[in-house]
């Protein structure tokens, strides 16, 4: 075994690895950029190596400086976790050259699942089925155009290198075909380097499956079953599951066995993840899945194999890579329960699963039978320059619907303030209909959206409740009602309170009844509120007879209210502080997040129409297009490319005009 390894990574991964090597007795370094200046998993680690700048290709992309870090900290071998260099065959070739062990595959598997269309060539040849599509060199844009018609709508269009979604399109209509072509080639070029595309038939009904494989120096190869990948958002994983839902034992050998002759193809050495597409529009059948590719890492999801078979997957990683054979034999490895990973993010679904950014106030999770997993903690900021991955939430049960039932009283006993996360939504994902009854799909959040990412409306006596809360100062101490009572010389202690939710403005009078109690008039009835106990932010509340659990979430201008498993954010207007009207708003193009402005498609007195794109900015991993409110003259462009903007920053400003 390993001395002492380098972890080529950050966030959680890295905490994750460095947990497994210090149990196994295995000293850690890691690396940190200037924004993880103080992050945890630098924290964690035996010995942490500033790398450079907040941008990633100033650090954790700098194949140099992270040998560099090796070398200088003593590792006897570098872990890249996944992301960043982790599937990158150059890297792992100049760790070898520096005299190092690369803890993954050798550099010829690498390069044999990182393009793509040689893959499925490959595959293809060791008799793995392959979707139906265009694998060629050929990039001209009428013959992709003309595959793409021989195909049949609707296709996917995906780049030949790289991974996790980036770069991908489904495109329904042929006339579609040149704007999603010129968009993913632009992402698949800024992040892989290489713009060519594939173009595959798009499955109408089809499941993302993958089984994991490990192989070692001695020739022995196994996989440790499948996990059910479907629930996807932007082809995102957003909650993964083990063993898959309808897997009959017909099809999951069927499929291992594929996953196995993948592996051995290309005589594959430690952790890696064999990705099919199936067509379950008939129900899951042995000769109705395709292979879409290889990952040749870890994958984030890797926890639920490891809750359903009781293997560390990091271990075998370490113990493959220092030349010991695979624990376990093929006979030996089995299921045991089942297990779910919700993926929980600083994002806002209700506003497209925009990224989010801030500091974490305040991060709660469940403790018993819960795994989580975190490379952040209290006090943490979500950086744009990264990923905005909080945590990883694992649960096992002793069957699907023991687990899902974890899984969402997991999810509602959870908390995060400061910035806005999925957990609202991955709470109603894991009681959506189709999803509880085992039937999952690629499609399900898509057509659910709507009903999945509404923000839910607020009854009177939630608004009633805000508006007493709002009232308090920031002490988080005793109602300051309470200490003056509740009579007063001339008449009732009351107060007037504005609100605004989900859009809407409310104006309520709060009266003042006795210690704690209080009645609110919201112009409709009278709905009486009274605090029975409280602990901190934690509230027990008797509201129309029915008693509640709320817990509360304050800001300068902002109050959140969670009870029932919902949240309900207020706003609370600043009476002196004047806001702008609608009009003025729509004259205005306003970066929604800190990012990287990439394209600008206007200019200074162009005429455009209502919808056109006018910015293109990326942030977090993702590409961001930002278009005009209303048919309009562009008065001014504020911005330019490549330069790097804050949230709320006026780009481009428009006048009125016709198009």
């Amino acid at each position: 075994m390993f001395g002492k390894i380098l972890i080529a990574n950050r966030g959680e991964i890295a905490c994750r690895i460095i947990r497994t090597a210090h149990r196994l007795g295995v000293r850690t370094a890691t690396v940190y950029s200037d924004a993880d200046s103080g992050a945890l998993h630098a924290e964690l680690a035996d010995e942490a190596i500033r790398i450079g700048g907040s941008a990633a290709h100033e650090s954790y992309l700098s194949i140099e400086r992270v040998i560099e870090s090796a070398k200088r900290t003593g590792a006897d071998a570098i872990h890249p976790g996944y992301g960043f260099l982790s599937e990158n065959a150059e890297f792992a070739e100049a760790v070898e050259a520096a005299g190092l062990v690369f803890i993954g595959p050798q550099p010829m598997a690498i390069r044999a699942m990182g393009r793509k269309d040689a893959a499925k060539a490959l595959m293809e040849s060791a008799g793995v089925p392959i979707v139906p599509g265009y694998h060629g060199d050929d990039q001209d844009p009428d013959l992709l155009a003309g595959k793409a018609s021989e195909i049949g709508f609707p296709v996917l269009i995906k780049p030949r290198a790289g991974g996790g979604g980036k770069g991908m399109r489904r495109v329904e209509r042929a006339e579609e075909l040149p704007s999603a072509l010129e968009a993913a080639k632009r992402e698949a070029k800024a992040a892989f380097g290489d713009d060519a595309m594939l173009i595959e038939k798009y499955l109408l009904r089809p499941r993302h499956i993958e089984v994991q494989v490990f192989g070692d120096r001695h020739g022995n190869v196994v996989h440790l079953f499948e996990r059910d990948c479907s629930l996807q958002r932007r082809h995102q994983k957003v909650i993964e599951e083990a063993p898959a839902p309808g897997m009959t034992a017909e099809m999951r050998r069927a499929m291992g066995d594929a996953a196995v002759r993948a592996a051995r193809a290309i005589d594959y050495r430690g952790a890696g993840t064999v990705e099919f597409i199936a067509d379950v529009s008939k129900g899951l059948w042995p000769d109705r899945f395709f292979f879409m590719e290889m990952n040749t890492r870890l994958q984030v999801e890797h926890p639920v194999t490891e809750a359903i078979t009781g293997v560390d997957l990091v271990e075998w990683q370490l113990r493959v890579a220092a030349g010991e054979p695979l624990p376990k034999k093929q006979s030996e490895l089995k299921i045991d329960g089942w297990a779910f990973e919700a993926r929980i993010y600083a994002e806002d679904a209700a506003r497209g699963f925009l990224p989010a950014t801030g500091v974490i106030d305040e991060m709660r999770f469940p403790k018993d039978g819960v795994r989580i997993d975190a490379g952040v903690r209290t006090g943490d900021r979500i950086s744009a320059h990264y990923d905005p991955l909080i945590a990883k939430m694992i649960v096992h049960g002793a069957n699907r619907s023991d687990a899902l039932g974890v899984l969402t009283r997991a999810l509602q006993a959870s908390h995060i303030a400061g910035t806005v996360s999925n957990i609202g939504f991955l709470t109603k994902l894991s009681r959506q209909e189709e999803f509880v009854s085992g039937h999952p799909d690629t499609g399900l959040i898509e057509r659910n959206l709507e009903t999945l990412t509404a923000i839910p409306a607020a009854e009177d006596t939630v608004i009633a409740l805000a508006a007493v809360l709002s009232l308090e100062g920031k002490s988080h101490g005793r109602d300051p009602w309470d200490t003056l009572g509740h009579w007063q010389l001339w008449g009732e202690m009351q107060r007037k309170v504005t609100l605004e939710h989900a859009g809407s403005l409310a104006s309520l009078r709060v009266v003042a009844r006795g210690f704690g109690m209080f009645a609110v008039h919201d112009g409709r009835r009278v709905i009486p509120i009274r605090f029975v106990s409280r602990h901190g932010d934690r509230l027990q509340v008797e509201t129309d007879g029915r008693q509640v659990s709320v817990e509360v979430e304050r800001g300068t201008h902002r109050l959140c209210l969670r009870l029932d498993g919902n949240s309900h954010l207020f706003a609370l207007p600043d009476p002196l502080d004047g806001t702008a009207s609608e009009a003025e708003v729509g004259d205005r193009l306003i970066a929604p997040m800190p990012g990287f402005v990439k394209i600008v498609r206007t200019s200074e007195g162009a005429a455009v129409s209502k919808g056109a794109p006018l910015i293109v900015m990326e942030a977090m991993k993702m590409e961001l297009t930002l278009t005009a409110a209303r048919d309009a003259i562009v008065e001014s462009v504020h911005a330019s490319e490549g330069q790097q903007v804050s949230e709320g920053a006026v780009l481009v400003t428009l006048k009125a005009g016709e198009a």
